[in-house]
């Protein structure tokens, strides 16, 4: 039978077929020995091949033998076991990062780290400022400076409230006949979204922790949910740090547009943007035509710090 990976618990996937038949699924051992690096061999989104095995009362179980190929996925660095990666999820059109400005603040060298990963996959992605309707003035000023910033690099940013409802018919839009992810930080405001979206879910939601501003995790596996509107989203933890993963040094500057952009005009065709001579990254960022924050977004990716998501690069 075939099917679609709904949610993982880590040993058990519920599976969805086309007929909306739920199973519990387990997979076979050697899917762990094939040598994949990755902390979970099957991600929510994964479209499956399994076989179902007698049923245990209620419930409908089976045996993952087969993963269908990924059209795509969102992958990074565990977060305690650095030479592992962890498939947030597979098989998605588009992603919604949720951005706060404070409550928790979310720096653009998290973002630029995300969407990095994002562009490496071929995954479209939007920005969402979540809480424009708590921000002062001076604070509503950066939302918009921060939005042009990634507007003019080409990402569509929309300023929203799930708690107020501003603009989350927009969101609903775009997501009309799509798989969306919803991603960031604890505290960013994911479910009170997802929950203003579809009522009906009824997600935990939960408050800021004022020792440290940042959010208490609501939401422990990534969990598909088909919604009433025609629109599919997966939910997923929120995330700390975010390491990227598989990238040769090569290729990290493609996956910032901008920069792609310039990369003819660089005196050498294989131009890393640091020390080498007419640099057309170089000379637009001495111009203010490339944002510094992104270029030092850049570097520490290209220095393989996993550690710095936490430095705020915009306001230095």
């Amino acid at each position: 039978m075939k099917g679609t990976v709904y949610k993982s618990t880590g040993s058990w996937y519920q599976v969805k077929t086309e007929t909306g038949a739920l199973y519990n699924c387990r997979i076979k051992g050697k899917f762990r020995i094939k040598g994949i690096k990755n902390t979970n061999p099957v991600a929510v989104g994964d479209r499956v091949v399994f076989d179902p095995e007698e049923q245990q009362g209620e419930e409908q179980q089976g045996v993952i033998k087969k993963i269908e190929e990924r059209e795509n996925y969102i992958i990074r660095k565990s977060v305690n076991l650095s030479k592992q990666t962890h498939i947030i999820a597979s098989n998605i059109d588009q992603v919604f990062l949720m951005v706060t400005l404070n409550n928790p603040p979310t720096f653009t060298s998290f973002i630029d780290r995300f969407l990095v990963t994002a562009e490496a996959y071929d995954i479209k992605a939007v920005i969402l400022f979540n809480k424009i309707d708590t921000y002062n003035e001076e604070e509503t000023l950066e939302i918009k400076f921060l939005a042009k910033l990634y507007r003019d690099i080409g990402y569509e940013c929309i300023g929203i409230s799930a708690k107020t409802g501003k603009n989350v018919d927009k969101v609903k839009e775009m997501m009309l006949g799509n798989i969306s992810m919803f991603s960031g930080h604890s505290g960013t405001g994911k479910s009170t979204l997802i929950n203003a979206l579809e009522p009906s879910l009824q997600l935990k939601t939960s408050e800021i922790s004022e020792q440290h501003r940042q959010g208490q995790h609501t939401t422990t596996f990534a969990e598909m949910f088909d919604l009433s509107f025609d629109a599919r989203i997966i939910d997923t933890p929120g995330i700390k740090g975010f390491g990227v993963v598989d990238m040769e040094k090569e290729e990290i500057g493609d996956y910032f547009p901008e920069f792609f952009e310039l990369k003819q005009d660089c005196k050498f065709y294989n131009c890393l943007h640091l020390e080498e001579p007419k640099c057309a990254v170089k000379e637009a960022l001495e111009e203010g035509e490339v944002a510094w924050s992104r270029y030092k977004s850049y570097l520490q990716i290209m220095e393989g710090e996993d550690e710095n998501y936490r430095i705020d690069n915009y306001s230095k």
